[in-house]
């Protein structure tokens, strides 16, 4: 009978056989830490769980019906000590998952760049992170390295014992971004950047993965982490390299179609601002970028002629997802092309280095500022004419 009952718990080795305890046993601080955070918690909380579900079955048999033993005293209501046992207890351990909380809340932020590489070893000033900007598409992962000129899709990798830096957004609908080993899982949002910033220390292969549902393509939304040497990493790079392709925009709408279960592949090469096209959204040739119709907006915006301007924000989900109905792609056209935009951004933030303030662009013929009044009544027709005249190409007094 015994030997049966043995047998019978064998299935259920076997299903725990398939757990996977990286969650417990990571390879990063971060990870670990987190770690730290969910045990401690977890065993602060048994401190009442345990005796109390140990007590309610010592009260269910001391006290049963059929013991004539134990003292019948129906009248008791109150007992000091037991009332302070009772509230005191639970209220320490609140007391204490709340510190935890609120320290593990601040000191493990994902936006806070981390002040150590373990325990006990400090990161110096002098060292540069890794920095890495990740694009969730449909359905595979888009890493780029802009202080290497690089990218790879569904295969990542950095050197252990070095801060890395991941800027993260998405192309189309939420994901998350989640390696267990490394950090927690935070969102990949289209038209916003998320950060998260960690640390491996043991060098390995690690799984990550998309921890919110975004289609069919879902389940094969996988990527390898590789934690490195600097050597190895070194080579990974120089591998990464000698790859001919280069990522451009017009690459980019090819990977950004949805697709499934796609390999690992490099990118010897990186257009240096796709990364800030994909953020705001206007990869496309000619398509206003959310930056450029935000500042307009900040500015007054475009009248009635800007109305529609919502269009940016939104990219054609169904035609990209080769839905049938619906109506044709569509946009808004930007003022200047992106590499205008980007070329005046960067020339921007050149000048405002140079000076004590930042350069402002005059803007009066935008606002309005310094146009004739149109007159109420009279005037020649010269006169009617020249007040009605565009301004800078754009629209006309009256309008703006």
């Amino acid at each position: 009978m015994r030997r049966f009952k043995t047998l019978l718990l064998l299935p259920l080795a076997g299903l725990l056989g398939g757990c996977n305890l990286v969650v417990l046993s990571p390879a990063g601080d971060v990870a670990m830490q987190q770690r730290d955070l969910l045990v401690v918690s977890t065993l602060l909380m048994l401190l009442i769980i345990v005796p109390v579900m140990a007590l309610t079955a010592l009260f269910a048999w001391r006290y049963r019906h059929t013991n004539t033993a134990v003292p019948y005293e129906p009248d008791w209501d109150h007992s000091t000590k037991l009332e302070l046992i009772i509230w005191a207890a639970p209220l320490m351990i609140i007391i204490c998952l709340g510190a935890l909380t609120w320290l593990g809340t601040h000191l493990l932020d994902p936006y806070r760049r981390i002040d150590r590489l373990a325990p006990g070893q400090p990161v110096a000033q002098e060292q540069k992170p890794l920095s890495v900007e990740v694009v969730a598409l449909d359905w595979k992962w888009l890493f780029i390295y802009p202080d290497y000129g690089i990218a790879s899709l569904n295969e990542l990798a950095a050197p252990v014992d070095r801060p890395i830096d991941f800027r993260i957004t998405s192309s189309s609908v939420m994901n998350s971004f989640y390696i267990p080993a490394l950090a927690g899982q935070i969102y990949a949002m289209p038209g916003m950047e998320t950060k998260l910033h960690a640390v491996i220390n043991d060098p390995g292969t690690y799984t990550g993965f998309s921890a919110n549902y975004s289609g069919a393509g879902f389940s094969g939304m996988r990527f390898a982490f590789h934690g490195q040497s600097a050597e190895d990493f070194d080579k990974w790079v120089a591998a990464a390299k000698a790859d001919g392709e280069t990522l451009d925009r017009a690459r980019y709408l090819q990977l950004e179609k949805p697709s499934e279960n796609v390999p690992a592949q490099t990118f010897a090469s990186v257009d240096a601002d796709l990364y800030n096209a994909i953020l705001n959204m206007c990869v496309d040739p000619g398509k206003m970028c959310m930056s450029e119709m935000m500042s307009i907006d900040e500015k007054g915006g475009l009248g009635l002629a800007g109305v529609r301007n919502t269009l940016p924000l939104e990219y054609d989900k169904y035609a990209r997802r080769g839905a049938v109905f619906g109506p044709r792609p569509s946009y808004v056209a930007g003022i200047c092309t992106a590499e205008e935009a980007a070329a005046a951004a960067r020339a921007g933030r050149e000048a405002s280095a140079s000076q004590s303030q930042p350069l402002l662009r005059d803007l009066s013929p935008v606002r309005g500022f310094g146009l004739i009044r149109p007159r109420a009544g009279g005037g020649t027709s010269q006169d009617r004419h020249a007040q009605t005249e565009p301004v800078s190409g754009r629209s006309s007094p009256r309008e703006l």
